[in-house]
């Protein structure tokens, strides 16, 4: 027994798990509303321990065949999985706008042409891992990379098709077989990429879903002994939590987590071009873990760049993501607009200085009004906790030492962005503590670079070569050059 397709915007998506190629209802289901207006877009099932069991299962049964191909047979199958995103495009873009508040506009130029190069990339870069050879004087190594088994993928809800895709095709590409757990507040495009993978022809178990919450679902999957890796993309806390599951069972996690990323501005810098990047940190209503949430900025020239940003800020435009014109969109949930705004009240109330915003936007209940906050102690909560809304803090520094310290003094240590000369802005840069810093930049990805972070924002890295070493067994076959001779040696 299946549930009814539900109608979001004339787009026809199914509430159910997909498991084993088919449907599977739930007994038990939860309420998904829209971040744009709070009005329901349906019920959504809910797996409990059957339904992870059942997918665990079909994923293990997929699991001898689909690892047996290799990568150039399953290369065909993924390049036809990227098409059917592709055929889907308008779908996935206003399934995602609706349930997760991702702007429209960036659904259509950025995320689905991305979602779609996740899968080919990777299905093509496996290619390239076939039996590498290492020549030493006494062997010949044969490096192998063998697919690791049953993989659990998490994913956040500020990014839920792009992250999905981008850890769904090294695993599929290393052959792996897959469990989704997608999140509970932005479910619906994970829903829709199961029938591109129907559509594609992938064989059944490869890949499946299951939908819930972190506590109920998430909980039942990460706990389970028959997972050979687990993907995490999210909060600190659950990634604590999955990595004591996973510990117990000694499943190799990879955790991409929170952001505290520094936003420097040096006395050199090009100030009309760092203020009009500075504001494409509120873009997704401040909820990217890789923004640069912390302005750093010369004291010489912060006055001069906080006008700059200012202008930009001014223009933004808040409103429905479903718009073209809008720039900021909701943010996904009440809980997460009461948080937000918590942090800013709190940071009032202990002395910062509100430069603009700090409050609920006249435009409804889920959006918030981007908001700086300058006077605030490199201590403070605002500054050491990350907030995901639309809240940047300011700083200034009068030479390079101090900005590092700053930069560096957070227990976070995702991404930061340095502008200033060239020359300048990349030394300042090397010495941040961080997985990736953009000098002069923001938001460059290539898939083949290594994305990940240090400190609590993270273990293990993803993209290129780093990607398939987590999906991966590796192993090396060793053949002596020369006739081996066991003995025993004696001193």
């Amino acid at each position: 027994m299946i549930n009814p397709l539900l109608d979001v915007a004339g787009i026809a998506v199914s509430p159910d798990h997909f498991i084993d190629g088919r449907r599977a209802a739930s007994a038990q289901s939860f309420e998904l509303r829209s971040p744009i207006d709070e009005r329901v877009l349906g019920r959504i099932g809910e797996a409990r321990a059957d339904e992870v069991d059942a997918a665990i299962v079909a994923a293990q049964r997929a699991f001898p065949a689909w690892a047996a191909l290799t990568a150039r047979e399953r290369r065909p199958l993924l390049d036809r999985f990227a098409d059917e995103i592709g055929r889907r495009a308008d779908a996935f873009c206003v399934l995602e706008a609706n349930d997760a508040g991702v702007l429209l506009s960036r659904m259509r130029h950025g995320v689905v042409p991305r979602a779609m190069q996740n899968i080919r990339w990777f299905a093509e870069h496996a290619l390239t891992l076939q039996d590498r050879a290492i020549d030493t004087e006494q062997a010949h190594h044969l490096v192998r990379h063998d697919p690791a088994g049953v993989v659990a993928i998490i994913t956040p809800w500020n990014a839920p098709l792009m992250l999905a895709t981008w850890k769904l095709g090294p695993a599929l590409a290393a052959g792996n077989t897959v469990v989704l757990k997608p999140p509970e507040w932005a479910p619906l495009t994970s829903s829709l990429l199961a029938d591109c993978a129907a559509a594609a022809g992938l064989p059944a178990g490869v890949f499946n879903v299951v939908q819930g919450s972190g506590a109920a679902t998430g909980a039942t999957l990460v706990a389970d002994p028959r997972l050979a890796r687990i993907s995490f993309t999210g909060s600190v806390p659950t990634a604590k939590s999955i990595a004591q599951a996973a510990g117990a069972n000694l499943v190799a996690c990879s955790l991409e987590l929170g952001g505290k990323s520094p936003f420097i501005v040096l006395d050199d810098a090009d100030l009309a071009n760092a203020a009009a990047t500075a504001a494409l940190m509120y873009r997704n209503a401040g909820q990217v873990c890789l923004a640069g949430t912390r302005l750093l900025v010369h004291a010489s020239v912060a006055d001069r760049f906080i006008d700059l940003l200012r202008g930009h800020v001014e223009r933004l435009v808040v409103g429905d993501p479903r718009d073209e014109a809008t720039e900021v969109g909701p943010i996904i949930h009440p809980r997460q607009v009461e948080r937000v705004n918590g942090f800013v009240q709190r940071a009032l109330a202990a002395g910062a200085t509100l430069v603009w915003g700090g409050a609920p936007h006249r435009y409804g209940a889920q959006y918030y009004q981007p908001t700086l906050l300058a006077n605030v102690a490199q201590d403070s909560e605002i500054v050491q906790s990350e907030v995901f809304g639309p809240v940047l803090t300011l700083q200034t520094f009068d030479g390079d030492d101090e900005a590092v310290t700053l930069a560096n003094g957070t227990d976070y240590g995702l991404g930061g962005v340095c502008y200033g000369a060239t020359e300048h802005a990349t030394d300042v840069a090397q010495r941040v503590c961080s997985g990736f810093v953009w000098v002069n930049s923001f938001g460059i990805r290539d898939l083949a670079a290594p994305f990940g972070g240090i400190k609590r924002s993270g273990i293990g890295r993803e993209g290129g070569d780093w990607s398939f070493d987590f999906f991966c067994d590796v192993k090396d076959v060793i053949v002596p050059k020369r006739p081996f001779r066991a003995s025993f040696s004696q001193r």
